[in-house]
């Protein structure tokens, strides 16, 4: 049961995060109205997740104390919020809208503008875990913005994960592409260590197993090469076009900030040219057939 003093939370974003965020967010008994422009995916949620329908972006404006979009782009997010038809118009004074999307912090600062115009408050809060803890409601958030909006949601965003402030408005989204940023490094940098040994001789499994309990340990040598790479699977739902967007915007930030990234820029173009190679919709874990190609040479798991 919802309980009667909870707000009503639009969800707009079924994706591959979406649909399990919205889904904890039910399972710890919030008033749910998911939105995405994909009816079939919405409708199928609403039969197996459940949730309060609506017909369109403006109705949900209207029904709705909190909206939550996660989308793939800021562009995206514009549309939504301020197209004629969009959420905007129909949201009253004092709600709030969390943008979990990995978005543009200059854009994320423009729609914050915008809607304070109109008294509705705007935060970013986008997410670091994967599908994996998006299933389990344990994100890490990082929330950047008013810091009463961001005390008011707190039983929202605990649902889905834990917060950690970053700062002020477009901070959060900073911090996601920066994130990513070192992510996709370690990830290029550890596929081709993984490569040299195999070249050398070394077993694949026992290179992944001395790296988690030594100092190459990351991310990637714990939940990827094993998981996505030599399994061949790569499937871990998060493209490569997504990943170049999200460096992308790390670039932008340094260029912002006058700082000079040359390891960064390399690992941008890195991704870039495997999104060519692969395709824009490949799953970020295929990176790692560039570097076998380049290096003569597929990573597999013998035992």
């Amino acid at each position: 049961m919802t309980a009667p003093n909870k707000p009503v939370i639009g969800f707009i974003g079924l994706g591959a995060m979406g649909w399990p965020m919205a889904s904890c967010l039910l399972k710890a008994g919030h008033s749910v109205a998911p939105f995405d422009v994909r009816k079939d995916q919405v409708d199928r949620f609403l039969a197996e997740v459940g949730g309060t329908p609506v017909g369109s972006l403006a109705e949900l404006g209207k029904v709705a104390d909190v909206v939550i979009t996660i989308l793939p782009t800021s562009a995206i997010v514009e549309k939504v919020l301020f197209a004629p038809d969009g959420v905007a118009g129909g949201l009253r004074k004092g709600s709030i809208v969390i943008d979990m999307t990995s978005g543009i912090p200059g854009e994320t600062v423009r729609f914050s503008e915008q809607l304070a115009a109109r008294g509705i408050t705007l935060f970013d809060a986008p997410v670091s875990g994967g599908v994996p803890r998006a299933k389990s409601g344990q994100l890490t958030i990082m929330a950047g913005g008013d810091a009463a909006a961001i005390d008011s949601t707190q039983s929202i965003l605990a649902a889905m994960g834990s917060v950690i402030r970053t700062g002020k408005i477009g901070s959060g989204h900073a911090m996601k592409a920066l994130n990513n940023l070192v992510s996709a490094g370690g990830f290029l940098i550890g596929i081709e260590a993984m490569l040299i040994g195999a070249k050398f001789g070394i077993d694949e499994g026992t290179m992944v197993d001395i790296l988690n309990v030594s100092t190459g340990m990351n991310n990637s040598t714990q939940k990827k090469f094993k998981q996505y790479v030599m399994s061949r699977k790569f499937d871990s739902g998060f493209s490569i076009e997504l990943m170049v967007k999200d460096l992308s915007i790390a670039m932008e930030v340094a260029r912002a900030g006058g700082v000079s990234t040359p390891f960064a820029a390399m690992c941008r173009e890195m991704w870039a040219g495997a999104s060519v190679l692969l395709g824009p919709k490949a799953d970020h874990t295929a990176v790692a057939q560039l570097s076998e190609k380049l290096a003569g040479l597929e990573l597999h798991d013998k035992h």
